[in-house]
């Protein structure tokens, strides 16, 4: 199409603007405004660049720490990662033996639970929904009355219809979407063979347009549907977007006939049968990971890039999450990797609204509590209060039974005015512990190159950089310990009302102090303060 605009926005919540080869090419109001200090930049940074300066300046860490990222997949040569990719110096590099005897061979930096040992790997999913839906629906499909079951049967009757409900109506709104793309897409290419005539020539842009005063009844509709289509965000480059998500809702998230777990040809609900996996920890679609361990480990200072929140730290990658939802045994099993294999942190930048094998997830996080390994997990994007709403995977154990060394983190913005809690953000009193910068945050894109998006999932990894950076200074801390620290050393928002995340409509106005635990946002000084406090104590 000759009609050429950037456009920053997002379809899916993770939003990733146009990708650039420096990070200089970024908007530079956003290059690392997250290490930043509210009071001294005037910015709701977390602090860590005043910490390194006046806290830190001459002293020495005590431990390197190692964080596991559960996600996508890191590009672990990335020119900004050097250094800070943790290697299993009890493995023999490609002998194809497992010399450790931890169950994985040739797991040099991680390990992919979306592969199998002839190399090939998963890079798309179901949605949990729909692979609830493929097993219920033979059992209740023609059920008539409820009244028959038991109360287990019962039990699943009801989640079948949730899961039917909702798996009808995403398949619908996807199914409209694209036919309304479709249209636009068919309608431009007539637009632009009007405007290519009255121009002589393809190159145009949006301003040409505009511009046009006098011209042919044609034109001037030409240039009104234009006028619409960008007053809504619908750029030839936001419509190839939109396309490609709904090709992918399509023809993956949503298609029941698609089985990509044949790859691994497991048992998915037995916990036990876990002898699989490659050691591919990048994978094909290591944007989001690659973002994730920026944010916690890019090096500081070296001229170039952006800059990590903790030094002496080491990213382990442990390839989990497809695109589309992840399977409950391979969270488990990651989990289980990361405490066997060393890592202090694990960053957990994915979620879903169902959990069917939940117990095996319930049994890996009470075992990283078990190890004092702390598991720092993004609230979500779905503007939703997950108080209420079902969010997975969870601190929860039962009602009455929590993780104690869990930080589960909501999206915050770059100024302390209305828009503070980002938009999109899930929220909750009790369920969220507190705010991380997550909206308009640069980091690394795979293959030495940059980004900025926005999305929960970046939140928790600035959580988990502050933890890193705390716990290699005060190694003594326990995991609890230093979940206390992060906590209760928060930069606060007394009486600052902000607009409620909504998925649509106008926002009310609350009490930002209200959307979270600490009703604040993680500062790396502070709780670099009052670890040295429970230090000498």
């Amino acid at each position: 199409m000759a009609f050429t605009v950037i456009f920053t926005g997002s379809i899916s919540g993770y939003s990733q603007s146009s990708v650039v080869l420096s990070a200089d090419s970024l908007n530079k109001k956003f290059i690392n405004w997250y290490n930043l200090d509210p009071v001294n930049n005037k910015v709701q940074g977390v602090s860590v660049d005043k910490a390194y300066n006046e806290l830190l300046a001459g002293k020495s860490p005590s431990q390197k720490i190692v964080v596991a990222v559960i996600d996508g997949g890191v590009d672990f040569n990335h020119a900004d990662l050097q250094d800070r990719i943790w290697t299993n110096k009890n493995e023999i590099p490609g002998n194809g033996i497992d010399d450790d005897g931890n169950g994985y061979a040739d797991d040099i930096h991680g390990w992919n639970f979306l592969g199998n040992a002839q190399g090939e790997n998963i890079d798309h999913e179901n949605y949990e929904f729909a692979r609830l839906l493929i097993k219920l629906e033979p059992k209740y499909r023609f059920v008539e009355d409820p009244g028959i079951l038991d109360e287990n049967q019962k039990k699943e009757y009801e989640l079948y219809l949730r899961c039917k409900e909702e798996y009808d109506n995403k398949l619908n709104e996807m199914s409209g979407m694209k036919a309304m793309i479709n249209s636009i897409e068919a309608n431009l290419f007539k637009i632009d063979s009007i405007l290519e005539g009255y121009f002589r020539t393809k190159d145009f842009t949006y301003d040409d347009i505009m511009n046009i005063k006098s011209a042919p009844d044609m034109v001037k509709r030409a240039k009104k549907f234009y006028q619409y289509l960008y007053k809504n965000g619908l750029t030839p480059s936001t419509i190839e977007e939109i396309k490609d998500y709904t090709k992918a809702k399509l023809e993956y998230h949503l298609d029941t006939t698609y089985t990509p777990r044949k790859i691994i040809n497991d048992n998915t609900e037995d916990i036990n049968d876990r002898n699989y996996g490659n050691n591919d920890v990048k994978g094909s679609g290591s944007e989001h990971g690659t973002f994730v361990a920026g944010l916690i480990a890019a090096k500081r200072n070296n001229g170039y890039g952006t800059n990590g929140i903790a030094e002496n730290v080491e990213i382990m990658s442990v390839r989990t999450v497809p695109d589309g939802d992840e399977r409950d045994k391979d969270v488990a099993l990651a989990i289980r990797y990361a405490v066997d294999n060393g890592a202090r942190i694990i960053n957990m930048s994915f979620g879903k609204d169902y959990s069917p094998q939940k117990n095996f997830v319930d049994d890996a996080i009470a075992y990283a509590q078990d190890h004092d390994v702390l598991l720092v997990h993004a609230a979500g994007n779905d503007s939703k209060n997950i108080d209420i709403a079902e969010n997975y995977p969870t601190r929860k154990i039962t009602d009455e039974l929590s993780i104690n060394t869990w930080i589960e983190v909501g999206a915050s913005s770059i100024n302390a005015d209305k828009e503070l809690c980002g938009s999109f953000s899930n929220y909750g009193k009790t369920a969220v512990d507190l705010f991380a910068p997550g909206v308009d945050v640069t980091s690394l894109h795979p293959e030495n190159r940059y980004d900025m998006g926005d999305g929960t999932s970046f939140a928790s990894p600035v959580v988990a950089g502050v933890a890193a950076l705390v716990w290699s200074y005060y190694p003594g801390l326990s995991a609890v310990q230093l979940k206390e620290v992060i906590l209760r050393s928060t930069t606060q928002y007394k009486g600052k009302k902000v607009d409620l995340p909504v998925e649509s409509g106008k926002p009310e106005k609350v009490l930002f102090s209200d959307l979270s635990v600490t009703g604040g946002i993680v500062n790396a000084y502070k709780a670099l303060q009052l670890a040295e406090t429970y230090t000498n104590q």
